[in-house]
């Protein structure tokens, strides 16, 4: 009894330092513990192994459960599950199946956790053909796949492009008697998205008459699709629906609304529905002014977005990277290089010194305002680079007709899997075609060509 009353304190005092993010302390407990007579069980190890995939990673992870093995404690289902999602949440979609296959190799039988995860995992990297044989695997083990699961499915397949299979399987478990709030949520979602607004709102009134009430979530979906696919009409329709049947209009239904009007350049109407808001007492905050500022910044109001970033910083709200981003693309699309170049300044003095979106903007701006000096600058010194980076110097180089440098960053894309558009790379070939720099194109082209041979 005493044994069982130590180790449980030792799980407990292990997971608080956990809780803590001490994982310094939670092994130096684990040690003092085994030599104090506290012996660890599967929850002690199983309680390390999940605050080292949340807090640093699975490779962090991985090697306790080798100490675990050593000390005669045999890994369980939620070990491997831990694993299984640490590998997912760090990207590591192969991992998670040599995981999966360790587990059975060990005689660990996996349970309907397990199999979720490797289906949301396997979804999410874009292969529904490998998260499918998950699913006939786990019926072949005779697991009964729960709501969750047939929600993950659903959600998916919208997810990969399979909106036409997502309907079909609704349809099915739905003739099977299954259906649920949560689904009909995702699947409209997916309708939206992949454009099919008549069918999402033909399934939000079949909801309405399924006996299920459709929550602010799925009006608010629903009209945010109406506003994109510019049925202003029908989108404050369904407003005028969620505060008839008397849901609550909070803040993220006023920005959808005004975010749509702000777009659409109906900015009258979209400041009625800010007084609208404000006369509730919804007081603004920092997502709903980006919405709206970005709004204006696309629209070329680049006065009235600033007020608007005056009046927050006024108000006391803490504006993030996100803010200052949306004024400096803005700015950059207005031309207004310079103005662009300051903001930036001061948005590193405000402590955002890491906005790749703030400084692929400026890179770009420079290159379509000529001065690809400055562009080429800013492109050294950033640390982190995206596609974007490249593809925006690219143009820039392309257009000051600097082929050569062109040439020269092309080739470092294309050997590090840098993934540029195809129009890039015809711009770069037909320029050395120009410039006469044979030597330098059959160079290039036979590196494109090695380049679609190679996975990275």
């Amino acid at each position: 009894m005493a044994s069982i009353l130590s180790t449980r304190f030792l799980n407990i005092t292990i997971a608080s330092f956990c809780k803590a993010k001490n994982l310094e302390k939670a092994e130096a407990l684990l040690i003092d513990g085994i030599q104090l007579g506290y012996l660890p069980d599967v929850v002690t190890y199983n309680t390390l192994i999940s605050a080292y995939c949340r807090l640093i990673g699975l490779d962090a992870a991985y090697p306790i459960l080798n100490k675990m093995k050593e000390a005669g404690i045999m890994p369980d289902t939620i070990t491997y599950n831990t694993l299984i999602v640490g590998a997912s949440r760090g990207g590591s979609f192969n991992r998670s199946l040599d995981l999966f296959e360790e587990m059975l190799q060990a005689g660990i039988s996996p349970d309907n956790w397990t199999y979720n995860n490797l289906i949301h995992c396997f979804f999410r990297t874009g292969k529904p053909e490998t998260a499918y044989s998950i699913f006939l695997d786990m019926a072949s083990r005779q697991l009964c796949p729960s709501s969750t699961t047939y929600n993950i499915i659903i959600n998916g397949l919208c997810k990969t492009g399979n909106t036409g299979s997502a309907v079909k399987l609704f349809r099915k478990l739905e003739g099977l008697g299954f259906s649920e709030i949560v689904t009909y949520n995702i699947l409209i979602d997916g309708l939206c998205k992949a454009g099919r607004l008549a069918e999402a709102r033909k399934l939000l009134k079949e909801l309405g008459q399924s006996g299920y009430i459709p929550n602010a979530i799925t009006y608010t979906t629903v009209m945010n699709c109406c506003f994109k696919s510019g049925k202003i009409e029908q989108g404050l329709q369904l407003f005028s629906e969620i505060k008839s049947k008397g849901y609550s209009t909070d803040i993220f239904v006023y920005t959808t609304v005004i975010s749509a009007l702000s777009r659409l350049g109906k900015t009258a109407e979209a400041n009625a529905f800010i007084e609208q808001m404000m006369s509730k007492g919804i007081a603004m905050d920092v997502v709903s002014y980006n919405a709206i500022i970005n709004n204006y910044c696309r629209e070329g109001n680049l006065d009235i977005a600033f007020q608007l970033l005056n009046e927050m910083e006024e108000r006391g709200l803490k504006t993030d990277e996100y803010t200052h981003s949306i004024l400096i693309d803005g700015l950059c699309k207005a031309g207004n290089v310079e103005a662009a170049s300051k903001h930036f300044h001061y948005m590193e003095m405000k402590g955002f010194h890491s906005s790749l979106v703030a400084r692929n903007s400026l890179v770009l701006g420079f290159c379509n305002a000529g001065r690809v000096d400055i562009a080429t600058n800013l492109f050294n010194e950033m640390e982190i680079k995206d596609p974007f980076t490249y593809t925006s110097l690219l143009h820039g180089l392309c257009k000051a007709k600097n082929y050569r440098s062109a040439y020269k960053l092309l080739l470092i894309c294309l050997k590090n899997g840098i993934k540029v558009l195809s129009a890039t790379h015809r711009a770069v070939l037909l320029g050395l075609h120009i410039t006469g720099l044979w030597k330098e194109r059959r160079k290039l082209r036979a590196a494109i060509r090695k380049a679609k041979f190679v996975k990275y």
